[in-house]
């Protein structure tokens, strides 16, 4: 089984990208949303941690992003507790799929957590900081202080690109991904 990992700027339409592949798609994204609605044992350490925030479980994502902006300090509690969860449930998934060709990855800090194996196939997606600003805006929990404390936790852009073995630039129309995404297919399979 071959892994293709999927990496860009957040916002950029890395899951877009992902789903594009027609592969079986590990998203870490919506497995941190599935913890913060299902994991009362990850709530418990979490409203441990963070008690003046983290109150009501399901986990209220409003409180997680209070605790973010208030101290610096507390984004790393909150990946340090849900990121070895995360990391479980990729396994899982990974060992469900063991035989197929290919699995597809997306996940924000796949490299800055260095779960990258020698053999990934890492694919960029480019896409441009005022396209990438615009389409962030309209999501309903939009705070670019919050957006400014993520991005610190992840490696230059420069380096994930470096790090690559593909760059598929999305202009956010369906085809610019279909295209980019045929073309790798050709070249991998």
């Amino acid at each position: 089984m071959k892994r293709i990992a999927v990496v860009g700027d957040i916002g950029s339409g890395k899951s877009y990208v992902a789903k594009n592949f027609g592969f079986p798609v590990f998203n870490a994204d919506e497995e941190v949303n599935k913890i913060y609605k299902k994991d009362k044992s990850i709530f418990n350490k979490l409203k441990k941690s963070l008690s003046n925030y983290v109150k009501t479980f399901p986990i209220n994502k409003n409180e997680i992003s209070q605790s973010i902006l208030a101290n610096k300090s507390n984004l790393k509690k909150i990946v340090n507790i849900i990121h070895p969860s995360v990391k479980k449930k990729m396994k899982i998934f990974i060992k469900k799929n063991e035989k197929k060709n290919f699995i597809v990855l997306d996940i924000p800090l796949f490299l800055e957590n260095k779960l990258n194996k020698k053999n990934d196939i890492i694919v960029f997606v480019q896409a441009k900081k005022k396209e990438i600003y615009k389409k962030l805006k309209k999501r309903k929990n939009f705070n670019s202080k919050l957006l400014k404390k993520f991005k610190n936790l992840q490696l230059s852009l420069e380096y994930k690109k470096k790090k690559s073995q593909f760059i598929i630039k999305n202009n956010f129309t369906n085809k610019s991904v279909k295209v980019g995404v045929k073309l790798i297919l050709k070249k991998i399979l």
